[in-house]
């Protein structure tokens, strides 16, 4: 399997992690709203790419 694509995995999974990791009662937690949106653009932007790269080996333009 493609390095890179195991990267774009892994930056979902990352993003994911963001997403759901407790900040609330700790010190981090006035920054929870930001780890929150970098998550999702972490997920948004690494699954396009994703869908990118299975369209264009789907239309064997690698």
């Amino acid at each position: 399997m493609d390095r890179l694509i195991l990267l774009m995995l892994a930056g979902i999974l990352a993003g994911l992690a963001l997403i759901k990791v407790p900040l609330a009662g700790t010190f981090l937690a006035s920054i929870a709203p930001i780890t929150t949106l970098i998550g999702i653009l972490a997920i948004v932007i690494f699954s396009l790419f994703l869908i990118y790269k299975a369209l264009m080996a789907l239309l064997g333009k690698q």
